[in-house]
């Protein structure tokens, strides 16, 4: 009986191999299944050239915000005092540095942003324009610093 059993075993399993039912996927299965991995940016330099500055101390705090600009909007003038890094998601932004430095981004593009320099961002297309920004600060730190006498524009800018 154990030997009629281990022979049924044997022949279910290579039925199943056969039929493609216990299949190993082949190369271009194995492949497809991979995921996909592209550096969009790696730099120890900000859009205008610049070297970025060292970590501050402190414990490190990292904020994420998904930041939506509407047709048209220019954001306030404004400075990051951390270093971030974004990616633009859907639509167009221009970066305009206080000396007059520009950066024009396409949705997909990536976003080694500014430190400590006053800049401000418009959208001039006419959709609204998102990006995914990563900050990595400190804790009780402002990741972001309004110029004087500006107000805030459309969209708020995290403090």
């Amino acid at each position: 009986m154990a030997k009629i059993s281990s022979t049924v075993g044997t022949l279910c399993v290579l039925f199943l191999l056969q039929t493609g039912c216990a299949a190993v996927p082949n190369d271009r299965q194995a492949k497809a299944a991979s995921p996909a991995v592209k550096e969009l940016s790696k730099t120890t330099q900000s859009w205008d050239g610049k070297i970025l500055p060292a970590y501050p101390q402190g414990q490190p705090e990292i904020t994420i915000l998904r930041i939506t600009i509407p047709a048209g909007a220019r954001l306030a003038t404004h400075k990051h005092p951390v270093i971030n890094a974004g990616v633009l998601l859907s639509g167009q932004l221009t970066v305009v540095t206080k000396d007059g430095k520009e950066l024009h981004l396409k949705a997909g593009e990536p976003i080694v942003e500014v430190v400590n320099t006053l800049h401000y961002g418009f959208n001039p297309g006419d959709v609204p324009a998102e990006i995914v920004v990563f900050y990595a600060g400190t804790t009780g730190a402002p990741i972001t610093i309004v110029e004087q006498g500006q107000e805030t524009a459309a969209v708020p800018l995290a403090e």
